[in-house]
């Protein structure tokens, strides 16, 4: 891959093994300094406003990735600093969405003359500032200054809570029955004969998929489903009051009205009415699905008479092994780390014809070890640079997400994003795989979308129900026979075959109806809490869970502390069904039997991901489709 002349933008340089601390005050604080100064600018109204308001935007976008090295940097004081300045940024964000003096200019631009995307640019900043409560009284702006401050905090206690407390169960090696010799081999006993399992994902997967001892995944699934209990059950009550008194403010009826004025979904009743329709939709498979697993787990306990949400993947796993022939444990052998990382560097360069050019860990300056630079080529061109942090480390971010580095805008800043995820160094299942598919997804889609002039339309800049499509669909990629033949390979060099794909494929059917009522529980929860006031979350939570899920409350747990999307998604965790729901309709614009056609595949990649925020979700959709988006491959999916 070449790269272009020296006047090209170039890669963010980070200080690697210098003196981190120093560098992310000065490069937020820089930011921050550089967003004033264009401010200053559009104040003054001379010369190109609505540009001088995208290099403030700009600044103040690099300022906030901040939040990033929170989430990420081994140093515990970098963590904490990073902490600092994002509270800083996001109160310099706060008072600028409320200043009427820019606002007025911004608000007396003419629009004669703009093209589509710098009127769209318009419209949705005079939007935004309305909705930061630019209009209100002095009093209300006041409160409104205050409660974003406060929310803030809250919303870094909630997830710092979540990201350090890593708890345990101690176990008696004989109780790690059922799990592969790998697994076991990696967990010996301590000086007490005891063996330590975690609630790290490389640790909680396996244990929970294969191990046998159905009373060792309830002290497990307890520990899991209690971390972060009991300091987050204020945390999250007092940023729930926050929300609620934001919304009120501001005119809303609720917190999921003012949260959902700028989603496809339009209102907060649309999304009580969506959990509902996929609810009943799904309801009667799920019921058959759990009476399945009801069956097997009477061969082993013949009194049972309920399946916990312990329960569910070990047997969920044992009914796919039985009845389908596939073995999760010969399936995880073809999958070792190393091999799918390359794996989806190699389809996602066949499929969108991407280049992925590795950079050393000197030229990166990367935070750790284990993270895995690459520059992004598109027609010999470098455009991007994404960095893989795919392993858990203590003080680390415990799910799976993809992170902006730097927003892309063309002829000033690349594109770079990072992948953070939490998967073992050896063998991965194949759900695990599939989940690296999908966040993969998030970093193609940054990188593809932030070509374009406008920051505020740069990488996944669409509505956020709709930003989970594109890696939904991804993950088709990642249950293919001939695509996982490319790079799923055992220790003996043997290719996973085809014929256990398909079964694999058959056993995926499986499930499904659990799958989607119970992501309704985790949606209603996050509807739910924020539509009303609710004392006792740890009870509402399992009433919703009795309403929506076919597995019972879990006793003696309270999982909305650890619930992280709580915070990112606020009300919003419907989003990921939906967004399903988009993408089984844009994958049915591909060919099963050549799914890297390159006509449809590049039309995907130019038509919605290369678009970034530059249209609405929907008018993305149907450009690539053709046609409005529909459920009708959702439903057909569903009814497999």
């Amino acid at each position: 891959m070449t790269h272009d002349t020296a006047s090209a933008p170039v890669p963010l340089q980070l200080p690697g093994s210098g003196d981190w601390l120093a560098w992310v005050a000065e490069r937020t604080e820089g930011q921050l300094a550089e967003a004033k100064r264009h401010v200053a600018e559009v104040k003054a109204g001379d010369g190109d406003v609505l540009a001088a308001w995208n290099r403030a935007e700009t600044a103040i976008a690099n300022a906030e990735v901040a939040h990033l090295w929170s989430e990420v940097h081994p140093d515990a004081a970098v963590r904490d600093r990073a902490d600092e300045l994002s509270q800083e940024v996001q109160k310099y964000v706060t008072e600028l969405g409320q200043d009427r003096d820019l606002f007025a200019v911004l608000d007396a631009l003419p629009t004669e003359g703009l093209d589509d995307d710098a009127r769209r640019v318009l419209e949705h900043t005079l939007r935004d500032f309305r909705r930061a409560g630019v209009d209100r009284d002095d009093a209300t702006r006041d409160r409104l200054r205050e409660l974003s401050e406060t929310g803030v905090k809250l919303s870094q206690d909630f997830g710092r809570n979540i990201r350090d407390d890593v708890r345990s169960i101690r176990i008696a090696p004989e109780r790690l029955a059922g799990l592969p010799d790998d697994y076991r081999e990696a967990h010996p006993a301590g000086d007490d004969g005891l063996v330590t399992i975690t609630t790290d994902y490389p640790d909680l997967v396996p244990f929970t998929t294969f191990g046998s001892d159905g009373e060792a995944r309830h002290e497990l699934a307890l520990a899991q489903n209690n971390v972060a209990w009991p300091a987050n059950d204020r945390v999250l009550q007092d940023l729930l009051a926050v929300r609620r008194e934001t919304a009120a403010l501001l005119g809303y009826a609720s917190w999921p009205d003012f949260d959902t004025e700028v989603k496809m979904i339009g209102s907060g009743q649309a999304v009580a009415d969506f959990i509902e329709r996929i609810s009943a939709a799904a309801v009667e498979r799920a019921e058959e699905e759990v009476a399945v697993l009801l069956e097997r787990k009477r061969v082993d306990d013949p009194g049972a008479d309920t399946v916990a949400t312990y329960d569910s993947r070990y047997y969920a796993e044992l009914v796919r092994r039985e009845q389908y022939d596939v073995d999760g444990q010969v399936v995880r052998t073809y999958f070792p780390f190393e091999q799918v990382r390359q794996g989806l560097l190699d389809v996602t360069s066949r499929l969108f014809g991407l280049e992925w050019t590795p950079v050393s860990r000197e030229d990166a300056g990367i935070w750790h070890d284990e993270v895995a630079s690459y520059d992004v080529g598109l027609d010999g061109r470098r455009i991007g640079r994404i960095h893989l942090d795919l392993h858990p480390r203590e003080g680390k971010f415990k799910h799976a997400a993809q992170f902006d580095m730097v927003k892309g805008v063309a002829g000033h800043q690349l594109p770079e994003g990072v992948l953070v995820c939490n998967f073992a160094r050896g063998l991965m299942e194949h759900d695990e795989v599939v989940t690296l598919f999908h966040e993969f997804g998030h970093l193609v889609h940054h990188v593809l979308g932030g070509q374009g002039q406008w920051v505020q339309f740069s990488g996944v800049a669409t509505e956020w129900d709709f930003v989970e499509a594109p890696s939904q669909m991804l993950e088709e990629w990642a249950w293919d026979a001939d695509v996982l033949a490319t790079f799923a390979r055992n220790a003996a060099g043997e290719t996973i075959p085809a014929e256990l794909v398909a079964a694999m494929r058959r056993a995926d059917q499986f499930g499904k109806g659990i799958y989607a009522v119970h992501q309704m529980s985790y949606a209603a929860r996050s509807y739910f809490f924020h539509a009303g006031q609710h004392d006792d979350l740890t009870a509402y939570g399992d009433e919703l869970q009795r309403r929506y899920s076919v597995f019972p409350p879990l006793e003696g747990a309270h999982m909305h502390c650890a619930f992280g999307h709580l915070d990112g998604y606020s009300s919003g965790y419907y989003t990921y069904m939906w967004s399903l729901v988009i993408a089984k309709d844009l994958f049915s614009a591909f060919d099963a039997g050549d799914m890297f056609a390159p006509d449809v595949a590049h039309a995907y990649r130019d038509k919605v991901l290369g678009m970034g925020g530059r249209k609405d979700a929907a008018d993305l959709v149907a450009d690539f489709l053709g046609r409005p988006y529909s459920f009708d491959s959702w439903a057909a999916w569903l009814a497999e």
